[in-house]
């Protein structure tokens, strides 16, 4: 993906976390957690029956990716869960997508054996919001989840990547990729992008939201984050049509409050997001 190198990079270098291995999912959260998640002792209520999982996007860490949103679903009395996976050379979600998606399936067994719970629903970033889909339709996942909320998901891919020359990359200039398969597999056209979509956009049981901005710089353009499904089934958001003069990009999605308020109301549904509610706009 074309993400800039510089910044990039500097937060690999100060949040980067390796998993101690797929089997043993629950211990790779040991202080990493976002606050809010990660109580394994935690039961849910017949209000909120669901656990939720929250996914991080490239480069990413559950820690800083859902530093605000956890706390706020815990907030609200759900059991929250997140992982790191993908993590290659010291840097996370930076693997093969598809080697991360059965990283997810680990956790999610972990999340259910631990909670009792028939199914979960997965909040995801970025190429979190993506990934998963490859769990539900390649790895069996789709039995134990409920709900996929996507935010700025890279569905359907965005724009090549353009490696970085070896000044570049000694400097910490140019863009990522060169490094990564993951972001070569969320180029637009890519051959994992060929197979996962080969099969629909959506597959039987789950229900899906996807939420957009249109000030997306990074998986572009962001029409093409939307997934293709029933109405029943699938809702896709453009944060801008519920709050106009709200100008989120694609890195501060997952912290901003209308987005915490839209993901909360997807959660509550019994299907996708509705798409009438809206939000408060700050």
């Amino acid at each position: 993906m074309s993400f800039r190198y510089t910044a990039i990079f500097a937060t690999v270098a100060i949040t980067a976390t390796s998993l101690t291995g797929v089997a043993d999912a629950r211990a790779s959260v040991v202080d990493t957690s976002p606050p809010g998640a990660n109580d394994w002792s935690c039961e849910p209520t017949a209000e909120d029956p669901t656990p939720v999982v929250l996914v991080p996007g490239t480069f990413e860490t559950m820690r800083k990716n859902w530093s605000t949103l956890s706390p706020v679903l815990a907030g609200q009395g759900r059991c929250v869960f997140a992982l790191d996976y993908g993590t290659t050379n010291g840097i996370p979600a930076s693997g093969p997508v598809s080697d991360s998606a059965a990283e997810l399936a680990v956790f999610v067994d972990e999340v259910l054996r631990a909670t009792g719970a028939q199914q979960v629903d997965l909040v995801g970033h970025s190429q979190g919001g993506m990934m998963p889909r490859y769990y539900l339709g390649f790895l069996g996942g789709a039995p134990k989840v409920n709900h996929l909320v996507g935010i700025a998901p890279s569905n359907h891919g965005t724009a090549g990547v353009i490696a970085p020359s070896p000044e570049e990359f000694a400097l910490g200039t140019g863009n990522a990729g060169f490094f990564c398969q993951a972001c070569a597999d969320q180029e637009a056209g890519s051959a994992f992008l060929t197979k996962l979509n080969s099969i629909g956009d959506t597959v039987e049981g789950p229900s899906y939201t996807v939420i957009s901005t249109k000030y997306d710089e990074v998986v572009t353009p962001y029409e093409s984050q939307f997934l293709d499904g029933p109405e029943g089934q699938v809702t896709n958001i453009t944060i801008q049509d519920k709050c106009p003069l709200d100008f989120v990009e694609h890195d501060q999605a997952p912290n901003d409050p209308v987005v915490h308020q839209l993901v909360s109301d997807a959660l509550r549904q019994a299907g996708p997001a509705d798409p009438r509610y809206q939000p408060e706009c700050l």
